[in-house]
């Protein structure tokens, strides 16, 4: 997997990174994490793994996101949780087929997919957003919020992502589908995350994705 860069937003990590980081030492990929130089515990705990550090200038989920994709020299990305909530052992299969596709989706509510961290909150509102994304973009995808994702590095960059918050998580799959790019979602299993809180808060930023993606709709109807 010398071919294969992980992306890994860290905020806060320093009880899960380093599980993760051993977890993946094996697997011979790229790895990329971004966090602030503030955040001095956790580039600590990481200080004996062999990885590249990036320390974000600005903020927000999808700030780190788009400075680690910016970074990649490999030929294919994914994007990487630094919880340990996203199982390795689905890295071959996905770099596998994305061999004839621009991206490769990971869904928890596809047949044999599933989530150790889901709350009744959180599955309703990705059926919700799954629900408009087939809607309103002709998305062929079951879990329109779920970012692991793994794709060619020049399909990545060439979206020319803009949200620095987790509206990112639908810019991705929306921009790759105005530009007609091919892509497939496969079932995988979300662990539950190692420690700390979600970073996501369920109504605000489901709110924001809301908005955002409405105002997507009807930039297109223009």
């Amino acid at each position: 997997m010398k071919n294969l860069t992980l992306i890994i937003p860290a905020k806060e990590e320093s009880e899960s990174l380093p599980t993760v980081l051993r977890e993946i030492e094996n697997f011979e990929c790229n790895i990329i994490v971004i966090l602030h130089s503030s955040d001095l515990a956790t580039i600590n705990s990481i200080r004996n793994f062999e990885c590249k550090i990036i320390y974000q200038k600005n903020k927000g989920y999808g700030d780190a996101l788009i400075e680690g994709i910016n970074a990649v020299k490999t030929e294919y990305l994914c994007i990487y949780n630094a919880d340990g909530s996203f199982d390795p052992k689905y890295l071959s299969e996905m770099l596998i087929k994305c061999e004839t596709n621009d991206y490769i989706f990971s869904s928890r509510y596809l047949k044999e997919g599933k989530s150790d961290d889901d709350t009744v909150v959180t599955k309703v509102g990705n059926y919700i957003f799954s629900l408009l994304g087939r809607i309103f973009f002709s998305l062929k995808l079951s879990d329109i919020l779920f970012t692991y994702i793994l794709g060619k590095t020049k399909s990545f960059q060439s979206l020319n992502l803009n949200s620095l918050d987790f509206c990112l998580c639908v810019e991705i799959p929306i921009k790759a589908q105005r530009m007609k790019a091919l892509y497939l979602d496969i079932p995988s299993h979300e662990r539950k995350r190692i420690a700390g809180f979600k970073k996501v808060n369920e109504f605000r930023d489901g709110f924001k994705i809301l908005v955002y993606m409405m105002k997507l709709f009807f930039k297109i109807k223009k």
